[in-house]
């Protein structure tokens, strides 16, 4: 009862600010955002080609990464986390749709994930890659004629473990599967237990980025965009493997089929998963091992970490002892690359991987 009024006043801001549009980028644009994305050097300044020897991921909050993978730039998520703060994370969607990426993948449309997929699919002519309700729900962000193409991979019924496979590009293959969100469950004690992991709310950086009316309007607006199915995504070229997921369900509980679904991949070069998430409360980091075990990176990278909704959310340095703590129970497991906001948001040089043929 107490949320209502909170409600009522966001939704009646939402009424008053309206969303503004995304402009199609210039090849101009697209140089500029791929270059301080990518990385001067690996982004041509004529034709903004990304470099085909590498796999660079960039980081723009919560979930969200810019990939160039084989040449093919990608977005993973498409928010820039803006609402309770402003300016925390150094872009802005126009920017992002300035990438120019063929395809965006969404995990799952709560507004932290994918609040801004509509716009960015639009200015940017991108295909949308996610659940039937992920396309409907992009689809409704945009005031008139939504025109992007979105490619269904089941809907908000599919059963966790479905699998969907199809080719992006030319030597570039994606495997979509079905899992769960994060969710409490009942404390597990025993030798397999994770110590619980509780930081203390960031809410200092409220006062250091307050948010524009602009920005606490556009959360309005998508504040209870609904889940609308979970979906984690495998990239592989020949010489390279990278898994990606924004939200670590409790699977030993609730999803053991996706365990041995995820277990059949290609072990991956890198894994980029979800670390916050609900059960962290009752049961730490167990569900994030679940998926890392199964899944046998060389590199893990956390995601969903940050200080997104600084209310409830702490920096991501919170997550670093805890999760460096819970990899070292893995036998033979994963280096850790971590992630730490804000200074690593949009930092070319922090994820570049060869994807050149292993020697």
């Amino acid at each position: 009862m107490a949320f209502n009024p909170i409600a009522r006043g966001l939704s009646g801001l939402a009424e008053r600010v309206a969303a503004p549009a995304i402009e199609r980028p210039t090849l101009a644009q697209t140089v500029a955002a791929r270059q301080r994305f990518f990385g001067v050097d690996a982004v041509d300044p004529d034709t903004g080609s990304v470099r085909a020897d590498q796999a660079i991921l960039t980081w723009f909050g919560c979930a969200s990464f810019a990939v160039a993978l084989g040449g093919t730039v990608l977005l993973l998520d498409a928010w820039v986390p803006r609402g309770v703060t402003s300016g925390y994370v150094p872009t802005t969607p126009t920017e992002v749709a300035a990438l120019r990426p063929a395809a965006i993948f969404i995990g799952h449309g709560h507004f932290d994930h994918a609040a801004d997929a509509g716009p960015i699919a639009q200015a940017s002519g991108a295909v949308l890659y996610g659940t039937a309700e992920h396309c409907a729900t992009a689809r409704k962000q945009i005031s008139e004629s939504p025109e992007f193409p979105c490619e269904e991979l089941g809907s908000a019924s599919s059963l966790p473990g479905d699998r969907y496979d199809f080719e992006l590009a030319e030597g570039l293959s994606v495997t979509a599967i079905r899992h769960i969100h994060s969710a409490p469950t009942s404390r597990h004690e025993g030798p397999d237990a994770s110590d619980r992991v509780i930081p203390t709310p960031c809410v200092g950086d409220i006062r250091r980025y307050p948010p524009s009316l602009a920005d606490a309007a556009h959360l309005a607006r998508r504040l209870t965009d609904p889940e609308g199915g979970v979906l984690l995504y495998q990239f592989r070229t020949e010489h390279f493997t990278l898994t990606w997921h924004d939200s670590s369900g409790p699977l030993l509980d609730k999803a053991p089929e996706v365990v041995d679904v995820l277990r059949t991949l290609p072990a991956s070069d890198v894994h980029v998963g979800a670390v916050q998430g609900y059960n962290q409360f009752f049961n730490g980091l167990r569900d994030p091992r679940t998926y890392i075990e199964a899944l046998r990176p060389k590199v893990f990278v956390p995601n969903h970490h940050d200080n997104w909704l600084p209310l409830i959310t702490a920096r991501g340095e919170a997550f670093e002892t805890p999760l460096g703590t819970e990899l070292a129970r893995i036998p033979g497991g994963p280096k850790l690359q971590m992630l730490l906001d804000p200074k690593d948001y949009v930092a070319p040089g922090r994820l570049a991987f060869s994807i050149r043929p292993h020697t």
